[in-house]
């Protein structure tokens, strides 16, 4: 039996970011939060994560999955890291950054919230087949560390999902650190790094537009 190919992305430039884990944070912009029913102020950061294999490249169709009626777009700036550890300290987080992407986090809205409902984890709606959209990764080097900028998606031209980068409650150097103190970070992980309010469903034929500036784009069509 042969193995499986290493899943990479590609890196803007020339040549392919090898991925080793996706981390995901949840409910990172207040506005989410509470348009998911919850309260941004009372609840420390909390992580879930997807599969390497789960990410489709800028020009891959995302196929709409099975078992589902209800598939809502989350878009999300993305960091790769080119170093890891344990116990990483916020000032030295950036360090570990090799480069940032723009994300889709496709979900199962229906499953997830059945999984809410009893309990349960959310891998079914979060870790599934062409799930992890992914753009080009842009290295750091190039255009430093996002902290503001606008973060959107259109569905079909029409401003679907808007939000600014500076409304993350845990910045990307904190998030390093928190995840670094509860597992061993490495070279080739991405972190999704949340999505501000507006996530919506998508169906077959439309295409999403997704945007982060200073990052760039990314053009997916569900088939």
């Amino acid at each position: 039996m042969q193995a499986p190919p290493q899943a990479c992305v590609p890196v803007k430039g020339g040549g392919r970011f090898p991925v080793r884990r996706i981390y995901c944070i949840g409910r990172n912009y207040a506005a989410h939060a509470i348009e998911m029913g919850h309260d941004p102020d009372r609840e420390p950061p909390f992580f879930f994560q997807k599969n390497p294999d789960n990410l489709i490249g800028p020009d891959e169709d995302f196929p709409y999955p099975p078992q589902t009626s209800d598939v809502h777009f989350e878009v999300e700036m993305v960091v790769a890291l080119s170093k890891g550890g344990r116990g990483i300290r916020v000032e030295d987080a950036t360090d570990h950054i090799y480069g940032y992407g723009v994300g889709l986090d496709m979900t199962r809205r229906d499953l997830q919230s059945v999984a809410k409902e009893m309990r349960r984890p959310w891998e079914i709606a979060k870790a599934f087949e062409a799930s992890a959209p992914c753009s080009a990764i842009v290295p750091a080097t190039e255009i430093g560390h996002p902290t503001e900028g606008e973060v959107w998606v259109k569905v079909n031209g029409e401003l679907r999902q808007s939000g600014d980068l500076n409304q993350m409650i845990w910045k990307t150097p904190e998030m390093i650190s928190y995840l670094s103190d509860f597992f061993e970070l490495a070279p080739g992980d991405l972190i999704f790094s949340g999505t501000p309010s507006g996530v919506g469903a998508i169906s077959r034929g439309d295409t999403m537009l997704a945007h982060v500036d200073g990052v760039g784009e990314l053009t997916v069509r569900v088939v």
